[in-house]
């Protein structure tokens, strides 16, 4: 018998199986979707088994099986299928999807290992007579004690313990723990729903087919209540639930409350995790002893069997696509599985992609509308423009946010300040001849770090000391200019003597769960100021925040991108909703130095319709998503004179098709034109119907699966 196996090889041009012998030993034990270990070339390599057949024409000698990894398939039939369906959607190797799939320790990975935890306890075997003091010790604990951890006995004499069992007088029981601690109560909660509330969860439950619902409910109107109403009652009927959520910093208050309400029905998937962690949580689900999975992105490959509902919270959010092969779209994933089970999908959001709502209007989502708050505390907005306060006064803050942070201090309540820009300072330049210190590999500028003291590249993570010379002129006239959340916590501290300042970005939770601890913190007021940036936005409660302030709240207006302004209305309103959830009235200030665009101001009238239409009638007029599909076709490589002769060459290689209903912009440079020594242009394709585009697509791969520069497609990217 053969195997057909997927070998855990990446490269683009090496995307298919090879064919091995099963030896004698692995005939009736060896399954599809197990993992095995084979002979390649000069070395081993693991591999999936993704084809068993009885007869294969051995043109040439067939190498065999060298051994079979796991003792059950890894990937089911659904996945299997999964992944060959990921492939065709996102023009991307097949063995890539799969280990896209699974934790790292289930991935065709040679050499990686990871091993389950347990714990060692000790119990008395028979009865004995200690021939010394430390047995004597050890039998009495053991006498009075079922089990005991032998770490605690070995405290007493390592030398005992082993002669104990050494003897047979004593035996070990070892006993699988999982490395997540999963220790809370379960409190019995008892919610008066809303009438809004109670017509969405009736729609839901109704729902015996695959339904795509968009929940489109304005911040603090209780989706997280219609969420865990909905999955209470698909565990009535015995089946499970996927949650996405798109921030890890989001997973611990959301995870507390679904515990709260579920018990131990709940498994964790997240980039945060552990390997071990992972692999544990994994397993769970696999052994079915959970039947919620909460997680980011890649939760959606969760491997439940029978599943009842999947819900995707915070729709809109751009973290549900993967930027690196395979780029799924994880609500893609999301359809494709609702659609295999045949069960509904809830896509949830206080403000939808252009997109999801767009699909809801025309039918294609059913629309669920919660409109009100349960609380009717009301929310004051104040838009600022800096324009005039920089005429008058030097200040990062402006004087109506300042008193009302002051305000806040005085009656012990807190205050979230958002600055979506990490790091001290942005630009540090030479004020004698104007050199800028830029990443010599991405040609970006550097940003200062105070708290490390160093300049760092965020884009290739390249560090270094601070400048005090500069290069070009020798002066040691050096500034830095622009700011990030460091040099806000430092503004704050020295102006607001009543502040304790807790920062939370990408800098500030980098450690393992320092996500949790800040949350916590702020919980329980121990801090009175969080800054952060996007991060802090989303779902997160806190009962005792009473203003919000937006700095720079216009500056992702600035990016060169057809959705800067959805991504401008989408922070500010989320990041709004987290005052007016409870009982204390609710202050928002944004400024800014653009403070009439329309995203602006709709989202501090609480008025996504009127965004929507604001932003469709540019939409249409340019051309872009939802009226057009987009492509996008990156070109790289270490040469740039190879980069842009490639990119006109692919370029003439799609206007020479005159493809119907189809624009062809570029090649022109990137937003980030070099990264990391590698120079990078694109071309971007807007075209109403897909097949032909896609067809000519997978052309172009295939013409470069053996070429030296590097060719990425993105299918409807997030960022062009």
């Amino acid at each position: 018998m053969y195997a057909d196996v997927l070998v855990e090889l990446k490269a683009k041009n090496i995307d298919g199986t090879f064919t091995y012998k099963i030896p004698s030993n692995l005939i009736n034990t060896l399954k599809i979707g197990c993992r095995v270990q084979v002979p390649f070339q000069n070395r081993y390599l693991e591999g999936f088994v993704l084809d068993i057949k009885d007869n294969f024409n051995e043109q040439y000698k067939v190498k065999e099986i060298i051994k079979q990894i796991d003792e059950k398939p890894i990937l089911n039939k659904e996945m299997l299928d999964l992944g060959l369906y990921m492939s065709k959607k996102t023009l991307c190797n097949l063995i890539l999807c799969y280990q896209t799939m699974l934790p790292s320790a289930l991935k065709a990975k040679n050499g990686f290992n990871i091993n389950k935890k347990y714990l060692t306890y000790i119990k008395l075997k028979e009865e004995f007579i200690p021939s010394n003091e430390s047995q004597k010790e050890i039998y009495n604990i053991l006498k009075n004690n079922e089990l005991v951890l032998k770490s605690d006995l070995t405290k007493i004499s390592v030398s005992s313990v082993n002669t104990l069992l050494k003897k047979g007088l004593i035996e070990e029981i070892k006993d699988e723990v999982y490395r997540l601690n999963n220790t809370f109560k379960k409190v019995g909660n008892k919610v008066t729903l809303s009438e809004e509330q109670e017509l969405a969860i009736k729609e839901i439950n109704a729902a015996n087919k695959f339904t795509p619902f968009l929940l489109h409910g304005v911040t603090g109107s209780g989706k997280t209540e219609v969420y865990m109403q909905v999955i209470d009652n698909v565990l009535k009927k015995g089946k499970e639930a996927i949650i996405l959520v798109p921030e890890i910093s989001l997973t611990p208050q959301l995870v507390e409350t679904f515990k709260n309400r579920f018990g131990e029905k709940i498994a964790i998937l997240h980039s945060n995790l552990s390997n071990g962690e992972k692999y544990d949580e994994w397993r769970k689900i696999e052994e079915k002893k959970v039947s919620i999975v909460i997680g980011a992105r890649s939760a959606i490959f969760a491997p439940f069997t029978n599943l009842g509902i999947i819900i995707v919270d915070e729709e809109q959010t751009s973290t549900y696509k993967q930027e690196n092969n395979p780029k799924y779209h994880a609500i893609d994933i999301a359809i494709y599985r609702a659609k295999k089970y045949n069960i509904p999908l809830v896509l949830g959001s206080a403000t939808p992609s252009i997109e999801s709502y767009t699909r809801a209007k025309a039918g294609i989502y059913k629309l669920i509308t919660l409109s009100k708050k349960i609380s009717d505390t009301k929310v004051n907005y104040t838009l600022v423009d800096m324009k005039d306060e920089i005429k008058n006064r030097h200040a990062i803050i402006s004087r109506i946010l300042e008193q009302k942070i002051n305000e806040c201090l005085n009656n012990n309540e807190q205050v979230i300040l958002l600055l979506n820009r990490r790091g001290y300072s942005t630009v540090t330049t030479c004020k004698n001849c104007g050199y800028v210190h830029k990443c010599l590999a991405c040609d970006i500028p550097l940003t200062y770090h105070k708290s490390s003291n160093t300049m760092r590249c965020h884009y290739c993570g390249y560090a270094e000391p601070i400048l005090k010379k500069c290069p070009s002129c020798g002066s040691t006239n050096i500034n830095s200019y622009g700011m990030g959340t460091e040099k806000l916590v430092e503004y704050i501290e020295t102006n607001f003597p009543k502040s304790k300042v807790i920062r939370m970005d990408n800098d500030s939770t980098a450690n393992k769960g320092s996500h949790e601890k800040i949350i916590r913190d702020f919980e329980e007021n121990k801090y009175n100021i969080l800054v952060g940036t996007q991060m802090i936005s989303k779902g997160l409660n806190f009962k005792n925040v009473s203003l919000v302030g937006i700095i720079n709240g216009d500056a992702s207006l600035n990016m060169p991108d057809f959705r800067s302004a959805e991504r401008t209305f989408e922070l500010i309103t989320q990041v709004s909703g987290r005052v007016g959830r409870y009982d204390l009235k609710g202050d928002v200030v944004i400024q800014g130095f653009n403070m009439d665009h329309y995203s602006i101001i709709k989202a501090s009238q609480n008025d996504y319709i009127g965004f929507y239409n604001e932003e469709m009638k540019i939409r249409k007029m340019l051309k872009y998503s939802p009226y057009y599909n987009l492509s996008l076709i990156k070109i790289k490589d270490k040469d740039y004179d190879l980069v842009l002769k490639e990119a006109n060459k692919i370029a003439d290689y799609l206007r020479n098709k005159k493809l119907l209903d189809t624009y062809i912009l570029g090649p022109s440079t990137g937003f980030m034109p070099k990264i990391n020594n590698v120079y990078e242009m694109q071309i971007i394709l807007k075209y109403k119907k897909s097949n032909e585009i896609i067809k000519e697509l997978n052309n172009i791969n295939e013409i470069y699966r053996n070429n030296k520069i590097t060719i990425d497609i993105d299918i409807n990217p997030i960022f062009l």
